[in-house]
């Protein structure tokens, strides 16, 4: 069975590389949304025209990059949610979110210091890890059904 795992939230840091890397045994086909913040923040702009109000210029980015977004989620079977350590996430809990209400097994990824500020989000999660290492293990275990050595 070919697991479709969606991946989303922050995009400083390497744990989506960490993921596909421990997972390219399994079975697991991994999408994400765009994950140059460049070209996500000016998709809009830079397709649909400038804009002098920045308020329009993210808006227009937003909605193109929604059409990915949506279409991953609702295609996956697993939606991954990673918080970093920095930067407040909107997206990512919004994306957390409408995951949920589409019923997606969803897990959630941040490390202890964000535990109370997303106690709302982990509850509606099948799991929360710390690691990236330990999303591969799910996975590992959802598909193999074998624990970790």
């Amino acid at each position: 069975m070919t697991l479709k795992v969606y991946l989303s939230g922050e995009i400083h840091t390497d744990w989506r590389d960490q993921i596909m890397t421990g997972a390219r045994s399994l079975d697991v086909a991994f999408d994400s949304p765009v994950t140059d913040h460049a070209a996500s923040d000016d998709c809009g702009v830079s397709i649909l025209g400038a804009e002098d109000n920045k308020y329009w210029h993210d808006h227009k980015g937003a909605m193109v990059n929604a059409i990915r977004t949506r279409k991953g989620i609702a295609d996956a079977d697993v939606v991954v949610v990673r918080f970093g350590d920095q930067y407040k996430q909107w997206n990512a809990a919004f994306d957390a979110g409408y995951a949920s209400a589409l019923g997606k097994s969803l897990i959630i990824l941040h490390g202890p210091d964000h535990a109370h500020a997303l106690k709302e989000v982990d509850a509606a999660a099948l799991a929360v890890a710390q690691e990236p290492a330990q999303v591969v293990d799910i996975l590992k275990y959802v598909l193999t059904g074998t624990l970790p050595a």
